[in-house]
């Protein structure tokens, strides 16, 4: 083997070496949540739902839809986090009331 190849492949070995090495030595960040992603926040708790037009206030629990900056109240009636209802033996369905909406354009700039 010639000088020339000897060094060829002695900074090819050196070139392997420092790929591999890279993800080690800084290894790449893990996001475990994307500015990208989009879904429901649930508001912990139970809070006063009141309707834009103030015709309902009722406990219930607030979610916002993080894409759109939507904000639904479900009532809940009661300061459990889901719907109660003690005078019927069946599972009692909160229908959404739309509360209003966060301008979530401005967040994003």
């Amino acid at each position: 083997m010639s000088a020339v190849q000897k060094m060829t492949f002695l900074i090819l070995a050196a070139c392997i070496v420092a790929l591999l090495a890279r993800p080690v030595v800084t290894p790449a960040p893990v996001h475990a949540q994307s500015n990208a992603s989009c879904g429901i926040y649930v508001e912990p708790g139970t809070t006063t739902i009141r309707t834009p037009s103030n015709s309902m206030q009722v406990l219930g629990k607030v979610m916002v839809n993080t894409c759109t900056g939507q904000i639904w109240g479900f009532p809940t009636t009661t300061n459990a986090p889901y719907p109660v209802d003690q005078t019927s033996a069946k599972p009692p369905v909160s229908h959404a009331v739309y509360l209003g909406k966060f301008d979530m354009t401005e967040v994003l700039k």
